[in-house]
């Protein structure tokens, strides 16, 4: 199961790889050189001590040296302890060029898996964000894929270049003096033991740090987005007290993790302690028996040290691995999640669409069995305005949804023009749809960005002209920066019957040939409701309009009525024969409008 969970993970780095192999090949011999500088780095200390100054003969593999021995002891002495600044100065080099590259190709796989991220949330069905936390899926998108960056431009390489050295310090110590070699050797048990204790529980500490990661960032993405609520009730101070529980088990973890951290350095310090003094020990034995130079053991405790900073190094990266394992599983997961709404690959683009829509023995259920719509049944002709009445939870918004194919029915079909909506491409068919929500969204950019949200391509003097017949333009004008204004996020700056006319404005420039109208005019008080009424007949003139409203002096211009109880049509027909022959919708009709005529009226007494 993970493994299927991860392919397209593995699928999105590994053509990112591919696409900077050039890159990662100059970056792979960068640390090959490095890694030989590494291991060159003490031979200049023994050649200075053994063949300089203690006169001792070179052995074959350095024969090359004596023509530089003869001319003199100082001038081989200035000449090797310089080869020390030159070693360190191609080894710096080397060093900038692969952390410059496997920072550039990390930096942009991180921006590829994001892209990827966000492209492929926004593909996943409403279901899906329905039951998704914001605040969790805010923090794979960021912080997992920041810890994959950290990993891959500060740890892929310098793990193997360590290994490498590893290996490298090994087999030089064997041929200089095996006996000191499995000295050395002796200790690896000890430190493999530590790094695999670390890996462990840093792994599983890391994994429960995420999840409280995510409940931190759910907790404060939901009271950024209802903060109104919060103070209206004055619960700051209960909120508080809940991300301090949240922030104090973090807190807690985080420690744990340190501890261990600390706990297994700790123990790679006393390991390498350990080797030192038996290399030294050891080694001091073996030169007083004449069997080792002292230019010998500086090389062998130069080695030691070189051997050991690599373990202490992959120390530190286990902890960091062991978080990136975690950060990947978590986006694999993410990214392995299908759609339930997919265009099939003979589907057509919907374009120039009349408008007649035809709902055939339509059922549909949330998946909680209580059935949203059930055989419904509705034929709408092009430029028909259709008003679906009814109570909250009848299945009017259920409706919609599926129109826009943000569900797909479980029963029965659904066409437009004659074609079953299942054969459009879903993003054509929902560019041929204008909406007009009750809670009108919009985003926290300038007006006129908002508007031409609609038709992005759209010129200043069309939106311009949408906002005119949208009745907006007037109060546009007014605003400090005009068409330029910045409007708070989800539009907070503005009145509810500004926002209302602005999206408004947005359905107009879309010039769609269907229009579906959620509540228009909810929660406006009399002026506003006027003017939104007058932008919306303008844009109704012409198209095929679906009206879902508690409004019912709105339907009285209506082609057709439907009256829903439960996910069910009780009642059709034009708003004069409902009135005629349904004592239901008549009683409803009197009591509605009855009760908005006492609240206009008391409007207009103060």
């Amino acid at each position: 199961m993970q493994k299927k969970r991860s392919t397209r993970f593995k699928q999105i780095v590994l053509n990112h790889l591919r696409q900077v192999k050039g890159g990662l090949f100059f970056a792979v011999f960068c640390m090959l050189g490095l890694t030989v500088t590494d291991l060159l780095r003490p031979w200049p200390l023994k050649i200075i001590f053994d063949h300089i100054l203690l006169d001792k003969p070179l052995p074959h593999f350095l024969s090359f040296l004596e023509g530089m021995l003869q001319s003199g002891k100082v001038l081989a002495l200035v000449a090797t302890s310089f080869t020390i600044i030159l070693i360190a100065l191609f080894g710096g080099s080397l060093s900038y060029l692969q952390i410059y590259i496997t920072s550039r190709i990390s930096n942009q796989m991180v921006y590829t898996l994001r892209r990827e991220l966000f492209a492929h949330l926004q593909r996943l069905s409403l279901s899906f964000h329905n039951r998704a936390r914001s605040g969790e899926l805010l923090t794979k998108i960021t912080r997992d894929t920041n810890l994959l960056k950290d990993v891959f431009a500060e740890s892929a390489l310098t793990f193997t270049a360590d290994l490498l050295i590893v290996i490298g310090v090994f087999v030089i110590m064997f041929t200089l003096n095996w006996k000191l070699g499995l000295v050395v050797l002796a200790t690896f048990p000890l430190l493999l033991g530590n790094l695999f204790y670390r890996f462990k529980r840093a792994k599983a500490s890391a994994q429960r740090q995420r999840k409280k990661e995510g409940k931190i960032a759910n907790q404060i993405s939901e009271v950024l987005a209802t903060v109104l609520l919060v103070q209206s009730f004055g619960r700051e101070r209960y909120e508080e007290e809940r991300f301090e529980a949240e922030s104090s088990e973090y807190l807690e973890e985080s420690i744990r993790n340190a501890r261990i951290e600390a706990v297994a350095t700790r123990g790679v310090e006393i390991t390498t302690a350990i080797g030192t003094w038996a290399v030294v020990l050891y080694g001091s034995l073996q030169v007083l028996e004449g069997q080792m130079t002292l230019g010998g053991i500086l090389i062998f405790v130069s080695y030691l040290h070189s051997l050991y900073r690599p373990v202490r190094n992959l120390a530190k990266l286990s902890t960091r691995f062991s978080k990136a394992m975690v950060s990947a599983g978590r986006i694999a997961e993410l990214l392995e999640v299908e759609p339930e709404i997919k265009d099939h690959p003979h589907a057509i683009e919907a374009s120039n669409l009349k408008g007649e829509i035809l709902f055939e023995n339509v059922s549909f259920d949330y998946g909680d069995g209580k059935g949203a719509l059930k055989n419904v049944s509705i034929a709408v002709s092009p430029g028909q305005q259709v008003a679906f009445v009814g109570a909250s939870g009848a299945g009017k918004t259920t409706l919609i949804s599926l129109i826009l194919r943000l569900y797909d029915p479980q029963e029965g079909s659904i066409s437009i023009d004659g074609v079953n909506i299942k054969d459009y491409r879903r993003e054509s068919l929902r560019r041929q749809v204008g909406i007009v929500l009750q809670d009108s969204l919009l985003l926290g950019t300038t007006i006129k960005e908002n508007i031409a949200y609609g038709k992005l391509n759209a010129s200043m003097k069309e939106i311009i002209a949408a906002a005119k017949a949208a009745n907006a333009h007037d109060f546009i004008l007014r605003l400090e920066d005009g068409y330029d204004t910045i409007i708070g996020e989800r539009g907070e700056s503005l009145s509810g019957g500004q926002r209302r006319r602005i999206a408004i404005a947005r359905a107009i420039i879309r010039d769609t040939p269907i229009l579906i109208l959620d509540e228009p005019m909810t929660g406006l008080d009399v002026e506003s409701e006027a003017k939104v009424r007058e932008a919306l007949n303008r844009l109704m003139v012409g198209r095929t309009c679906l009206l879902i409203t508690h409004d019912l002096r709105a339907v009285t211009e209506a082609d057709l009525v439907l009256i829903m109880e439960e996910g069910r049509i009780v009642e059709q027909g034009k708003h004069d024969d409902l009135m005629a022959r349904s004592g239901r919708y008549r009683q409803l009709y009197e009591l509605r409008v009855g009760r908005h005529e006492s609240s206009e009226f008391a409007v207009k007494e103060v």
